[in-house]
């Protein structure tokens, strides 16, 4: 912001909003002297109406000597923050929880198998006196995954994975 200040001295209004963490429950606007709620609000409905977080949109504004009114602020807001967006490089990124797996070699193809068939991440293997694995699973997977990894290994049904505590020869660990 101070940037922006510093490269637009002369811009009468730098309104802004943002929002912030997963559960988007972090967010603030600004109208910058604007009227109330011609400014700020607009920029963060846009941000919602993407869908987005981990997001600040500035948007600086001088003064041209015509008066906007309050639906011409809300509206100028409201289209500048759109379009912006519609141009910005928008990154999706996905939340992985990351687990190790120390297991034995006897029942390494299981393992292997299992998350090879449930489609895993691997991150890192090592085979030295255990066997380790360093696996990510996307958070909102992770309790469905983790019951259908111990399944397959196990070699039984789903609900009855759902009551295992553990596995012999298996060690589960988040990281």
């Amino acid at each position: 912001m101070e940037a922006l200040k510093k490269e637009h001295p002369k811009a009468r209004h730098h309104c802004y909003a943002y929002r912030l963490g997963l559960d988007k429950n972090n967010f603030r606007a600004n109208d910058d002297g604007e009227p109330s709620g011609t400014a700020g609000k607009p920029i963060l409905g846009q941000i919602d109406s993407f869908g987005l977080t981990n997001v600040f949109v500035v948007v600086v504004r001088y003064f041209g000597g015509t008066l906007l009114g309050t639906s011409g602020l809300i509206n100028a807001y409201r289209l500048s923050t759109q379009d912006a967006l519609q141009k910005a490089a928008i990154v999706e990124k996905i939340i992985e929880d990351t687990f190790r797996l120390t297991f034995s070699y006897a029942i390494m193809p299981d393992v292997m198998n299992a998350v090879k068939k449930l489609e895993i991440n691997v991150l890192k293997q090592v085979f030295e006196d255990e066997a380790r694995l360093e696996i990510a699973i996307r958070k909102g997977e992770v309790e469905r995954l983790m019951v259908l990894l111990k399944a397959h290994i196990a070699k039984v049904s789903v609900e009855e994975a759902e009551l295992i505590k553990s596995i012999s020869g298996l060690e589960i660990e988040l990281l």
